[in-house]
């Protein structure tokens, strides 16, 4: 089995798209995302195709994609990113099936290896819901320390929430 990470392609963030805008009420919730946030198909493009073209140090965000054996199967992505110093990242997992499965501690160890290189972090953090027992655990396993759960608003998608916040450093 061969895991890959790369950054996304423009031509693929339908992925992306297709992951939030097609996800149930129940998996929304279970990801501390608020629905009403989630931008329209087409802004939402277009705000990743701007931001694409951006020199790394510029971007409000990168998104990588997960490959197994040449197939996708999720994307990690990392936003308030202050190059030098920290950012935050996000995991996902595309299929319902493919969740809980293990595979995402992996995929996790190679997107933290990239941010680290790409942005020259000294920490990276992940904030999931402090309910949301897959994203929990992997980061754990992942070699994430824990450093507490608090409220706040973890991304620009979710609503006010319980959140663990993990963190790794170099």
């Amino acid at each position: 089995m061969s895991l890959t990470v790369r950054e996304l392609e423009i031509t693929e963030f339908d992925l992306v798209l297709d992951y939030f805008h097609d996800a149930t009420p129940e998996f929304l919730e279970s990801m501390g995302v608020d629905p009403t946030r989630i931008p329209d198909r087409q802004s939402w493009r277009e705000r990743f195709r701007g931001d694409s073209a951006l020199p790394v140090s510029q971007r409000s965000a990168i998104v990588l994609l997960w490959l197994m054996d040449g197939r996708p199967v999720g994307f990690s992505s990392c936003d308030k990113i202050k190059v030098g110093e920290r950012a935050n990242m996000h995991l996902h997992i595309l299929a319902p099936d493919g969740r809980n499965k293990g595979i995402g501690t992996e995929f996790v160890r190679k997107s933290v290896d990239y941010y680290f290189d790409k942005l020259q972090l000294k920490t990276l953090f992940c904030e999931p819901n402090a309910f949301n027992v897959a994203p929990n655990r992997t980061l754990q396993k992942a070699g994430f320390k824990y450093l507490k759960t608090h409220m706040t608003v973890p991304g620009s998608l979710s609503y006010h929430q319980a959140v663990n916040r993990w963190a790794i450093s170099r």
